[in-house]
């Protein structure tokens, strides 16, 4: 059987950092991880609440003693809210309440990427929007890797799998449109998981993003 490996924990301290910035002791390291988790789950929450659509490519998230800095990578320019202190304020006292924390201050900062489509879990996210409007895999596969090819990325690797196409039997399928060198370690490469629920059931979408030599 082949081995596995996650492409981003092969790749730290090479071309892939940490999302998130902390020390803790090892008693209370299992409490700053489910932090980080609340605080994820509830930006995520609420930017699919007020906009309908995700559009986060990843957050990073760096803690001192005093202060919880968030930064949100996203990438659809329409779902900026660079322009709206007051909706940054409101997603920071509600990410106040969730952690439930009075001695340290929440700081979110929101960054655009600048080009979506060369990001994984945007890609994945474009995927699914197409999966559950129930048009054919393969065209959203395809549609995708375009998207990704204009974007200005060297390859472009995805993999769907589940009921595909509502079939009774789960199956895995996958395309790979250009060079996805996951062995070297010196390839800059992005990765993301995903998963969609469609009346058919839960598919996973993986994303393999190829963008440049280190």
């Amino acid at each position: 059987m082949g081995q596995k490996i996650h492409p981003l924990g092969f790749r730290l301290g090479t071309t892939q950092n940490h999302d998130s910035i902390w020390f803790a002791q090892p008693r209370y390291y299992s409490e700053n991880l489910k932090e980080d988790k609340i605080i994820r789950d509830c930006i995520k929450n609420y930017i699919q609440k007020t906009s309908g659509v995700e559009g986060i490519g990843r957050i990073k998230i760096k803690k001192r003693i005093d202060l919880i800095q968030v930064i949100i990578y996203m990438g659809l320019p329409t779902l900026l809210m660079e322009g709206n202190p007051r909706r940054i304020e409101e997603l920071q006292t509600n990410v106040q309440k969730k952690l439930n924390c009075v001695t340290r201050k929440i700081n979110i900062t929101i960054t655009r990427i600048p080009n979506a489509y060369s990001d994984p879990n945007i890609l994945a996210e474009f995927i699914a929007g197409q999966l559950k409007n129930r048009i054919s895999f393969r065209k959203a596969i395809k549609k995708a890797i375009e998207l990704a090819e204009q974007a200005g990325t060297k390859g472009v690797q995805v993999q769907i799998a589940g009921r595909i196409d509502g079939k009774e039997i789960a199956r895995v399928e996958w395309i790979r449109e250009g060079r996805v060198p996951l062995q070297t370690i010196r390839a800059k490469i992005d990765y993301c998981s995903y998963k969609v629920r469609t009346i058919y059931g839960v598919l996973g979408i993986k994303v393999w993003i190829f963008l440049n030599n280190d």
